[in-house]
């Protein structure tokens, strides 16, 4: 899945739309530091109150925010040798085909068992299934009309999994209108928070508008530190990489390469190179499939970018001793501060400085009267706390 893809679905979780249903909704309940189911519900979504589907609706949402491969992971489905019927891929796939909703239930139940296995939890837990029937319609073309589109649809049945935490209410101080008296109020229900999930999944993924059965869309609770146990336990899906280790790993294996030391226009270059493959692929495919580097196309980026003694074996070298796979493919959108949302720093012992990489072109160490200086060209005033700095001539 890409990120237009799931902010297409993402946006249809909404009362009033035709273009998402939601059949059943399945709760389970799970105490604190217990590995046993506490109590379950199911029943048709239609049949909750307004407010109750909006609520879940807003949450259902929540599980599906946040930037691919940060917050969401598409996971790949671990290959068995022998077909197992605990196998998560295999409950799934089933629990999509069935109509009763006992037989749903029962699938559902098995992932929540697997939740809790080998897990104590610090707070008590609510797990949520639904599933439903998500319908993208066909591209539109200049002829036609709103209800001609609408009559050609992609239709993709899906399963979603939310889990969230639950929260004891404060005691608070309210007024009585009845009695005209100040007194404690305190309930002794747990709330749920439906605002902050802890986790969940979709499934299937979708591709090039097709049901990929082999992946599942895996939400993190928070941006780049995703659940490795549950990914690999409860989901049976193989090891993932986020934007933030591929982007460390990427570093670690340019220094295998070129050193430790480089001169700031050089790496101005390696990330303006790598910054023009994602353009150029946004523009031709909008990043239907995101560019990446393999060994072969790092050695390429160095050289273009004013790297000397580069070769295929040194960068081969590199990549076994960093990730122990010279077959393994960086990511573009990782490394590039534009897609991982984060600036290049630069580390001194008198200021850390956050810079973009296109801007690094203007920085530059240099010796001035034997003491080691970092020089950035601007272009304007520079302002500190308000105040505009003077000019002033180089030290001597």
């Amino acid at each position: 899945m890409n990120k237009k893809d799931i902010a297409d679905i993402r946006k249809h979780f909404k009362l009033g739309t035709d273009l998402l249903t939601i059949r059943d909704i399945y709760n389970v309940y799970i105490k604190q530091e217990s590995n046993e189911i506490y109590h379950e519900a199911s029943q048709a979504f239609s049949l909750l109150d307004r407010e109750q589907q909006e609520l879940f609706l807003t949450n259902f949402k929540k599980v599906l925010g946040g930037k691919l491969d940060e917050k969401l992971f598409e996971v790949k489905f671990k290959r068995v040798e022998e077909e197992r019927e605990d196998h998560t891929q295999t409950i799934l796939y089933e629990a999509l085909q069935v109509d009763d909703v006992a037989d749903w239930k029962e699938g559902m139940l098995q992932i929540a068992k697997k939740m809790v296995q080998d897990v104590q939890y610090d707070k008590d837990i609510v797990i949520t299934f639904i599933r439903g029937s998500y319908f993208k319609p066909t591209k539109r073309q200049p002829d036609e009309t709103e209800a001609d589109v609408r009559d050609e649809v992609y239709t993709t049945p899906f399963i979603l999994c939310s889990m969230n935490q639950t929260e004891q209410p404060k005691r608070s101080l309210v007024f009585d209108f009845v009695g005209k008296e100040f007194k404690s109020s305190f309930m002794a229900d747990p709330i749920i928070n439906l605002t902050s999930p802890i986790g969940g999944f979709l499934f299937p993924t979708f591709t090039n508008n097709a049901a990929d059965v082999n992946h599942i869309l895996y939400a993190a609770g928070k941006a780049n530190k995703p659940n490795y146990h549950f990914i690999e336990s409860v989901l049976d899906g193989e090891e993932i990489m986020t934007a933030q280790e591929d982007k460390a790993v990427f570093e670690e294996i340019v220094k295998e390469v070129i050193g430790h030391e480089v001169n700031t226009r050089t790496l101005a270059n390696l990330y303006d190179e790598i910054n023009r493959m994602v353009e150029v692929d946004e523009e031709e495919e909008e990043l239907e499939n995101i560019p990446t580097l393999d060994t072969r196309e790092l050695e390429r980026v160095l050289k273009v970018s004013g790297v000397e003694d580069v070769d295929s074996d040194k960068v081969e070298r590199a990549f076994l001793t960093v990730i122990d796979d010279e077959s393994y493919e960086l990511k573009a959108t990782h490394i590039v501060p534009k897609y991982t949302s984060k600036s290049i720093k630069i580390e001194t012992k008198v200021a850390n400085i956050s810079i973009s990489p296109q801007d690094l072109k203007y920085v530059k160490q240099v010796t001035v009267g034997g003491k080691r200086c970092l020089l950035i060209e601007v272009e304007e005033d520079t302002i500190i706390d308000g105040f505009t700095i003077i000019p002033e001539e180089l030290l001597k």
